[in-house]
């Protein structure tokens, strides 16, 4: 593991109950052409992506078994520090978006607007240093009038933790998560979160951990106040390409099936 981790890189990313399988392949062209099949109850779907870079411009397209084709196309530079992200999805016309965003040393702003009949405008935007930020976002129906969400939040880093409270949900929930590396080398690292939402009165505590036996193995856990427990093994097979054997068990009711999931990404 390298580099500082967020919470939710440890409580979520490659958890999974679904059965997936993805082949990434490099054509002499300089196109990358992604295979991917993936298993979710008794539903299987798969979908085939090409993605291109040409000097500043990232072309990418995706087709699914439904016939849906989803494409975005990625411009940086047009003006200095900025970036352009145009994506459509066909035949569904309504969900097009148009995002423009700006880089800075110590902020970063963005604004997307929906192009279709009753467009909706989302605008984004942080400001502080390396480790301290603040930052927030809000969504804004132009045809109705109405704030659709808004969210504030605020972060700090340090060379071997990292912290953030978020308030979400037009201010009906608040979250407050907690990352310590529990070595220099950032080998293994310990979570902590507690959310909470007003209108339900519901607190979700959740703890986890991640340890990396080797260079090529890494272990995660987490458990919350329900008795959800979830563990993974991710293991680099060869260069570049992933297992990852992923389970969920209800520690309040051992009786329940526990749910299994399995990923298999091959890269060359």
């Amino acid at each position: 593991m390298n580099g500082q981790v967020s919470a939710q890189h440890l409580l979520t990313k490659d958890y999974s109950s679904d059965q997936k399988f993805s082949v990434c392949t490099y054509s002499d062209a300089g196109v990358v052409l992604t295979s991917t099949a993936a298993k979710k109850g008794g539903l299987s779907t798969g979908d085939v992506a090409a993605l291109y870079k040409y000097k500043n411009t990232l072309f990418d397209v995706k087709i699914d078994t439904e016939s849906n084709i989803s494409t975005t196309l990625t411009i940086t530079e047009i003006l200095p520090s900025t970036k352009t992200i145009a994506s459509f999805k066909f035949p569904d016309y309504n969900t097009g978006k148009l995002e423009v965003q700006y880089f800075h040393d110590h902020a970063t702003f963005s604004t997307a607007l929906a192009l279709n009949k009753s467009p909706a405008v989302d605008v984004s935007a942080t400001i502080g240093t390396p480790t301290i930020a603040f930052g927030a976002e809000a969504g804004y129906d132009t045809t109705s009038g109405n704030f659709m969400k808004y969210t504030a939040g605020i972060s700090v880093t340090k060379p071997d933790s990292y912290a953030s409270i978020i308030l979400g949900d037009k201010g009906d929930s608040i979250k407050a998560s907690y990352v310590h590396h529990l070595d220099q080398s950032k080998k293994s690292a310990a979570v902590a979160e507690i959310s909470r939402r007003f209108s339900t009165n519901e607190n979700t505590f959740t703890v986890g951990g991640l340890y990396s036996v080797d260079h090529l193995t890494v272990v995660k856990a987490k458990l919350n106040n329900y008795g959800k427990l979830g563990a993974l093994l991710q293991h680099e097979v060869i260069p570049k390409s992933l297992l990852t054997i992923s389970g969920e068990f209800d520690t309040k009711a051992l009786d329940k099936n526990a749910k299994f999931g399995l990923a298999i990404a091959v890269k060359p």
